[in-house]
């Protein structure tokens, strides 16, 4: 029988969805890829097998030892390069292919984008809040995925209480505003400490808490949900590794030392 070769949208969903799913969660039974794979026509196994492909060319999985299958394809690796430099592209197209499919991924959701989704929105208007709330769900999944669902500085494991955390503004850095390496799988409360720049995490991984806090510690909350964390490493993620400059940026800018 003649193998059915991939098409460029159906790598571009594939590689959607690697993002967003835990390396330890790239098989066969995994719900998603069996829901990606009713949707184009292929098999959960085939799906799976593409995704450890795309693992073999993720610097976070083998530069810790780690490997994919290794038979990634020229295509594989053009669709890897193309949306390594724009992941807002990725984040985009791919809701329009899942679109003509007849998915809404975002549907009601919510994510880190409060919208009233009863609220009557206009032409552009309606158009950039569904572009914001489908840029966010990405960005969102994507980095809980990275950190296998878990906040890197406290260890809660409740998705409900986990952000995906700008480590660069979003308003900031347009390029980067969906990079997964510009995030941070946090709580709430440190989710709101970091963006207030109560505290930071070095380009050694190193969590510091501003001495405003510091000199608070008389306070139970401030003491130890914060600053305890003072000193402590983060939990790296299983991929997409903070970028240092990232975290220099916010150090250095945001950070109230």
């Amino acid at each position: 029988m003649k193998t059915r070769l991939w098409s460029q949208d159906e790598l571009k969903l594939a590689f959607h969805l690697y993002c967003q799913l835990p390396f330890g969660k790239l098989h066969s039974r995994n719900p998603k890829i069996i829901e990606l794979a009713g949707l184009i026509g292929r098999t959960p196994s085939s799906i799976a097998m593409k995704l450890v492909n795309f693992a073999s060319l993720d610097p976070g999985i083998t530069d810790s030892g780690r490997k994919g299958l290794g038979n990634a394809s020229d295509l594989d690796r053009k669709v890897w390069g193309e949306f390594h430099a724009d992941w807002e592209r990725l984040a985009l197209e791919c809701d329009a292919i899942l679109a003509s499919h007849g998915v809404n991924p975002v549907s009601n959701e919510i994510g880190d984008v409060v919208v009233d989704a009863r609220a009557d929105y206009e032409g552009e208007t309606r158009s950039a809040t569904v572009q914001i709330r489908v840029k966010q769900r990405f960005f969102r999944l994507a980095v809980l995925a990275s950190y296998d669902m878990k906040c890197c500085m406290t260890g809660l494991a409740v998705s409900e209480l986990l952000v995906a955390s700008h480590i660069v503004p979003w308003a900031i850095d347009k390029k980067n505003r969906l990079n997964p390496r510009n995030g941070l799988c946090l709580s709430s409360l440190h989710d709101r400490a970091f963006d207030a720049g109560l505290i930071t995490v070095t380009e050694q991984h190193v969590i510091k808490v501003s001495g405003r806090l510091l000199k608070g510690k008389s306070n139970w909350l401030s003491s130890r949900a914060l600053c305890d964390m003072h000193g402590k490493r983060i939990q790296l993620p299983a991929r997409s590794y903070p970028d240092p400059e990232f975290l220099k940026y916010h150090r250095t800018k945001v950070f109230v030392a």
